[in-house]
């Protein structure tokens, strides 16, 4: 049955537009130089920087008919990586692509000067050696990405032209989403890095917040920890369905849940004895000094949320706005279990910590008036299992 080649690249370029995995790119052409064309095998070589060569990629056919193990790279002065560099914009040969007895056809010609029949001489050995019937390169722009090498069909026959121009064609477009993948995975490495740049600028906000607040050393990591604990708790018990991103932002969102404090005066955050009223007011204001300080950076919109709202209550009766029931996002209700729980369980200058037990206790009684009901559920979960 002939294979309708025009259809197979239409369908191979759809493919590689939703593809970002370099390997599987290439995965997908050499399978289908081996299953399409009936050939005994293929390998790609694909350029890597740190390398500085032609690194062999995927090898698919017969084991006696791969690249031979000891060729897994090839060095970016080797002759054959020269030739089609040299020979990029007009092939010898007039094609995309270097047969093997086509070059050697007309090596054993007048037709080439004798510098080009060195080189010839030396890219027909090289292709001998990997047992290669046809070279296909891979450029994106001027530079050579990679080199697409076939081996002879499986019936003996020559490559027919429209199978040729199906290879050139396909390499052609997988040299495009190559570099696509590439710059995909460039982008994603340098998210990542920002990423971690943000989280480690973040915990150093957090270690000037508790700086400032001897009395909470370690406060929020910890609080950090049992909110994460709460949330994959209450994704797993299907109470809420709970994404990466909403986790993300829960993990800024705890780490700077007290940022405000900074502008909270030390004798007031430091006082042994127990706080006037005009000192507690002054504490509740930390919510929005918090919102205020992180307003100007966008990307805190989400983590934004708990540093305000981890102070309101179920029943209405918290601030700094009295947000009830629904109306508290999820992010400030489970901080707002994790920071309470904390507290209770830490040593402060004008009294001491609860035993554990006393404070589950209290939350437990305090759910559905203090604490949002499902998030309790799940803190009590996590505490009858050991979690916390």
């Amino acid at each position: 049955m002939a294979i309708d080649y025009k259809k197979e690249l239409q369908n191979a370029a759809r493919n590689m537009i939703f593809t970002h995995d370099t390997d599987l790119l290439i995965k997908m052409i050499v399978r289908m130089a081996v299953n399409k064309a009936k050939i005994t095998h293929a390998s790609f070589f694909l350029y890597s920087e740190e390398r500085q060569g032609y690194l062999l990629t995927v090898s698919k056919g017969s084991l006696g008919k791969k690249v031979p193990l000891s060729m897994v790279c090839i060095d970016k002065d080797d002759v054959l990586v020269r030739f089609f560099r040299e020979h990029k914009n007009s092939f010898t040969f007039g094609r995309e692509a270097l047969i093997y007895e086509e070059a050697k056809e007309a090596l054993s010609g007048t037709k080439i000067k004798q510098e080009a029949r060195q080189q010839l001489a030396q890219v027909l050995y090289q292709m001998e050696l990997l047992e290669t019937t046809v070279c296909v390169p891979s450029y994106f722009r001027d530079k050579l990405l990679g080199l697409l090498l076939l081996g002879r069909k499986e019936n003996g026959r020559k490559f027919l032209d429209e199978e040729l121009d199906f290879f050139a064609a396909l390499n052609s477009n997988v040299a495009m989403a190559i570099r696509n993948a590439q710059l995909f995975k460039e982008l994603e490495y340098e998210l990542d890095r920002k990423r971690q740049m943000f989280l480690r600028t973040t915990i150093a906000l957090a270690a000037a917040i508790e700086a400032k607040d001897h009395y909470t050393h370690g406060h929020t990591t910890r609080v950090t920890s049992f909110s994460l604990e709460i949330a994959k708790k209450m994704h797993h018990s299907a109470k809420k369905s709970i994404n990466d991103k909403f986790l993300e932002d829960l993990h800024v969102a705890s780490l700077l849940h007290d940022i405000g404090k900074i502008g909270v005066p030390e004798h007031i955050l430091n006082k042994r004895s127990e706080l006037t009223v005009g000192e507690r007011n002054r504490i509740k204001e930390h919510p929005m000094i918090g919102v205020n300080i992180l307003k100007p950076i966008k990307e805190l919109e989400g983590p934004m949320l708990g540093v305000r709202y981890h102070h309101e209550r179920f029943d209405g009766k918290g601030y700094p706005e009295g947000l009830a029931g629904k109306q508290i996002p999820l992010v400030a209700s489970i901080i707002s279990v994790a920071d309470s729980f904390d507290a209770m369980t830490t040593d402060r200058p004008y009294r001491q910590a609860l035993i554990k037990e006393r404070a589950i206790h209290e939350i437990r009684y305090l759910s559905g008036r203090q604490f949002c009901p499902s998030v309790t559920d799940a803190f009590l979960e996590l505490c009858r299992e050991g979690g916390i």
